[in-house]
């Protein structure tokens, strides 16, 4: 797994591309660019750009993250 180079939400930019969220989950940019094109994750669609707004991105993984190993 890649190790993200963000230490906290406070320094990601306000709107993240695919690139960004790969590089904040820790995993390829092919499959950070996969999330972004599944129908339940918060995109924003300007023109042919997408990008995800910083504060859903945050709640969306606060609402996929279970309290610990199962």
């Amino acid at each position: 797994m890649k190790e993200s180079s963000y230490k906290n939400y406070d320094e990601l930019p306000l709107f993240l591309n695919a690139e960004t969220v790969a590089k904040v989950l820790g995993v390829s940019s092919s499959s950070g660019y996969e999330l972004m094109h599944e129908p339940n994750f918060p995109v924003l669609k300007i023109g042919s750009r997408i990008v995800v707004p910083k504060e859903k991105f945050v709640e969306w993984v606060s609402q996929h993250t279970r309290g610990g190993a199962d």
